[in-house]
């Protein structure tokens, strides 16, 4: 079955089984090589980057309907952290990509669709391709600029960022973004790339420390030409309860 034959069966289920005219699409933020990268999926039909969204049930939450999504369409299980942080509805925002069909296709009405981001750990999700999709990947946002996103999806990945960089001193980012145990320059790195800016070493590793969210740990971080830097993992009591009067300000 061809891309266009499989979204033509589907819009008469979706009927069915779906609330007409709103979706959700997440935003999934992964960190990796001193980088922030998304996760997208590259569609069958017209070949574009999409978010991992879709539609919701008709007895459904919309938070349970997210997490659903997430694991259909990515393969993303056990969702840890994830915040909605804006509605987008444009017009025509889902009905042009679908211009080829005529307007009784569901998935060529008019949805208002509800942004959310997650933060993940890449090395943790075991990436799946959907029915509608040919390619599963993560990317780097450096990479966005030369990649053509369907809709208005590079926009809500663009508003995802500004949420995470105002919510960098009052939410979990670091403990679902980081492994286990890093080193406060890979600390230092995630917030330089969720900022968009260089942090001075010095005044970040004291703020970091003063707010007792560190455990040090009796390792170090070997393989490099240089003196191993010391390893650490968060004290996730201590972190949370530092999180309600906020973190730091940047």
């Amino acid at each position: 079955m061809d891309s266009k034959e499989l979204i033509l069966q589907r819009s008469n289920e979706a009927k069915e089984i779906f609330l007409p005219n709103l979706s959700a699409d997440p935003v999934i933020f992964g960190f990796d090589q001193n980088e922030l990268k998304v996760l997208l999926l590259k569609m069958n039909y017209r070949k574009l980057w999409f978010l991992p969204g879709g539609y919701v049930k008709k007895e459904e939450d919309l938070d349970d309907a997210v997490v659903r999504i997430l694991r259909e369409r990515a393969g993303v299980n056990a969702v840890s952290y994830l915040e909605e942080f804006g509605v987008f509805g444009k017009k025509n925002r889902s009905e042009d990509y679908f211009e080829d069909f005529d307007e009784t296709l569901f998935h060529k009405q008019r949805f208002i669709t509800i942004g959310y981001y997650a933060l993940y750990n890449p090395s943790k999700i075991d990436l799946t391709v959907d029915e509608y999709s040919e390619s599963c990947e993560w990317i780097y946002l450096s990479q966005l600029p030369d990649i053509e996103m369907a809709m208005d999806h590079k926009e809500i990945v663009e508003k995802a960022l500004v949420a995470l960089r105002e919510k960098i001193s009052i939410k979990p980012i670091g403990i679902n973004l980081l492994p286990e145990k890093f080193t406060l320059s890979e600390l230092q790195k995630l917030y330089e790339a969720i900022l968009g800016k260089e942090l001075n070493r010095g005044n970040f590793y004291r703020k970091i420390k003063n707010l007792g969210i560190l455990k040090k740990l009796d390792e170090q971080r070997k393989g490099g030409a240089h003196k191993a830097p010391d390893l650490y993992s968060f004290d996730e009591e201590i972190y949370n309860n530092a999180l309600k009067n906020g973190l730091i300000s940047w």
